[in-house]
């Protein structure tokens, strides 16, 4: 938690923040309501074990609230069951082509930035898990590749 403090600490306006996180991600049972789907998005950062996963509601509290006027956060998350992982008030749907409403039902929690803009990009939906690659690396400097021969926009 103390890096994503650290990202957005002393932001102004112009600055372009990254979020990129890369690991595993899991779906739990929303035990504070406040989930659409019933279900709250985690990261699991390579501490989890001693320090705990990391969940949707953390994440945007962390770096999504305190973004202030000018300041966007663009957030790259390539795990399992990251689709709102930022918990953003409105989510894009591909398949149907327009913006969804993820704000809670009750309408209690507060889920935008502050004047900010934050962009997430997503490796699958929540329900879903994100694709693997089965090629295998030649070496350190020469990773998988996934990006390259995947990325399509």
């Amino acid at each position: 938690m103390k890096s994503l403090e650290w990202l957005v600490k002393g932001c102004q306006a112009g600055d372009s923040l990254v979020f990129y996180f890369s690991g595993h991600g899991i779906s739990q049972p929303d035990f504070e309501g406040d989930e659409r789907d019933g279900f709250a998005e985690n990261i699991c950062p390579v501490d989890f074990m001693t320090e705990g996963m990391i969940v949707d509601n953390d994440i945007n509290s962390t770096i999504v609230w305190p973004l202030k006027k000018g300041v966007t956060l663009h957030a790259i998350v390539d795990a399992c069951h990251s689709g709102t992982v930022l918990d953003l008030e409105h989510v894009y749907n591909r398949q149907e082509n327009k913006w969804e409403d993820n704000s809670p039902l009750s309408g209690n929690a507060r889920k935008h930035p502050d004047g900010g803009l934050a962009i997430s990009l997503s490796a699958c939906l929540d329900n879903q898990v994100a694709a693997d690659t089965t090629k295998p690396q030649i070496s350190a400097s020469k990773p998988f590749d996934v990006y390259k021969e995947h990325f399509v926009l």
